[in-house]
């Protein structure tokens, strides 16, 4: 749900780079077949146009960061739980000095002057106008406009570096990688009659209503969670916003008066801000998707400071649109948050695969440190945010990233599978280890079912899934409901942290990564076996016993998980 934005800054001093540039062989270093679906090629992109470019500069030892992150993440690990700190990651991650000297000077030779803008070095940033990117790059720089929204972006299908740097350069930006035009905010419906908050609360049974309208008291009968209130102040629950979602306060206090009366509705959330973030509080600019986030992080990690994270325009990562600006900002936090829940994301088809390769390589360093990362699988079903037409599935991103948990969505009591909630298999990231089992069995059930139409090797997703559908909140003072797997990662991040509270007050290390530690613990999900998730003129994946494409692993068992936990 990426949001739609230009980037085109008209370049006042053309002067300003006036210094020839110095020519080296050069080696085309990514290129893309064609423009993606959806998009056509309408102009020359004007020469003093400015683009504001990214560097990604090889890192020293990414091997032995996952080496490091596997370590203490498996269970089975006699370093389970020692997370890595700050310096530790960094040293994994920092460019060697012979890289950044190398690209620098490559950079000063053209008239350019790059800053660095993460905290371990690997990523350096400057503007420069079309027409020096051009000649920089070998690249023919142009204009491409999405048909259905209208918006435009300054691209190329194909880029060259001096070949003498390929081994110190990861990948430029923006280049071959194209914007998510789609912003899936969740659709507000008519509003919904507002049950009693305190019925079945510490019964096993699910109220009747929850079939049709969910409320954090169904979310606590669903799963077993408790309604006891959290008591480590350490443990915080970090929320994403994007897009100029903003998080209304008084929204949240009518939610809690009305749906959580059991607690106090002044109970609010800790602001942080990056890239120009705020968070006005006027009722009329509350924002859909961060009112849902927030209200369903503190509706049910009952007690767990939250802390929402405002994401300004003035991005620093370029079209990146603050997805690595928001892991740069948290690793450079000397105690990051212990979860991280984001419910936006987009094709990733849309995106080239080096860059897939370094966004997901930022989630593994914050990972390291010891911050469990959750993010909303989709809702287009197989079809990602394609249209029906498409004819093979579309998997999104991050949701192929291996390194953090992508969560689906169920409806319904008793629960069946979302038929919108995206799930498949990546294909730019290899299945990895620690669900190999799982899907393979998934894969062997499936036989020949729309063979040809996804990857057989890539990582499956998602990993795990909450309810999403007819979910109850407060949006502009009215009550009304929402579906989207946007609301299945803030309840299901919502409950880690839970479980966190309570390993932080036994002196236990909290869970971090969470991917081993899930698939490790089958049994502590409600197993989804019904359903599907539709798309691309087929029925997409069905849901089956075990992990599937659809629903992963299953729901959470709150009491099945804290045991697996060893609480």
């Amino acid at each position: 749900m990426f949001s739609k934005r230009v980037f085109v800054v008209t370049l006042l001093t053309l002067g300003a780079f006036a210094n020839p540039f110095t020519r080296r062989a050069m080696k085309v270093h990514e290129s893309r077949n064609d423009v993606p679906d959806g998009f056509v090629r309408s102009a020359t992109a004007d020469p003093s146009s400015v683009l504001k470019m990214r560097i990604a500069l090889k890192q020293s030892d990414p091997e032995g960061l996952t080496n490091a992150l596997l370590d203490v993440s498996e269970p089975t690990s006699a370093n389970y739980g020692q997370h890595l700190t700050k310096e530790e990651v960094e040293k994994f991650v920092a460019p060697k000095p012979e890289t950044v000297t190398a690209v620098n000077q490559w950079l000063s030779e053209n008239g350019l002057t790059a800053k660095t803008i993460s905290p371990a070095g690997d990523w350096l940033s400057f503007d420069v106008p079309v027409s020096q990117a051009s000649e920089l790059l070998d690249a023919d720089f142009s204009v491409f406009k999405h048909l259905d929204t209208g918006d435009e972006s300054i691209r190329t299908l194909a880029y060259s570096i001096p070949s003498d740097l390929a081994d110190h350069i990861e990948l430029v930006h923006p280049t071959i990688t194209f914007p998510n035009p789609f912003a899936q905010l969740p659709v507000f419906s008519s509003p919904a009659k507002i049950i009693n908050p305190n019925v079945n609360l510490t019964s096993d049974a699910v109220p009747a209503s929850c079939a049709n309208t969910v409320t954090p008291a169904c979310v606590q009968a669903l799963y077993s969670v408790p309604t006891t209130k959290a008591t480590q102040s350490s443990n915080k629950l970090g929320v994403s916003g994007f897009i100029d979602q903003f998080a209304n306060q008084a929204d949240l206090k009518s939610f809690l008066t009305s749906l959580r009366s059991d607690i106090s509705s002044s109970t609010t959330f800790t602001l942080q801000t990056l890239d120009g973030g705020q968070n006005p509080q006027t009722r009329s600019e509350a924002g859909i998707e961060a009112d849902l986030d927030v209200q369903y992080t503190i509706g049910i990690a009952t007690g767990v400071p939250t802390f929402f994270i405002s994401v300004g325009d003035n991005f620093q990562d370029g079209n990146l649109e603050g997805f690595l600006d928001i892991i740069n900002f948290l690793l450079a936090e000397s105690a990051p948050p212990q979860v991280l829940t984001t419910s936006y994301g987009q094709n990733e088809n849309t995106i080239s695969s080096s860059l897939a390769n370094q966004l997901c390589n930022a989630y593994q360093q914050l990972g390291a440190r010891g911050t469990s990362i959750l993010f909303a699988s989709g809702d287009g079903g197989v079809a990602g945010s394609q249209s029906s037409s498409c004819r093979n599935f579309v998997p999104t991103f991050p949701s192929g990233c291996p390194f953090m948990t992508s969560v689906g969505a169920t409806e319904g009591v008793p629960e069946t599978s979302a038929d919108f909630s995206s799930g498949g298999f990546s294909n730019v990231f290899a299945r990895p280890s620690y669900q190999s089992a799982a899907v393979s069995a998934y894969l062997t059930k499936l036989g020949s079912t729309n063979a040809g139409k996804f990857s057989t090797t890539g990582r499956g997703f998602p990993d795990v899934a909450a309810v999403g559908n007819n979910v109850e909140i407060n949006f502009q003072n009215q009550f009304g409901l929402v579906g989207g797997t946007s609301c299945s990662s803030p309840i299901f991040a919502s409950i880690v942290s839970l479980i966190n509270d309570r390993l932080i007050a036994a002196g236990k290390p909290v869970l971090g990564f969470l991917n081993p530690f899930l698939y490790a613990n089958p049994q502590a999900f409600n197993d989804i076996t019904t359903g599907s998730n539709p798309g691309c003129n087929t029925n997409g994946f069905p849901a089956e016993a075990g992990w599937d494409p659809v629903t992963g692993l299953g729901t959470p068992n709150f009491p099945a998980l804290l045991t697996a936990a060893g609480l």
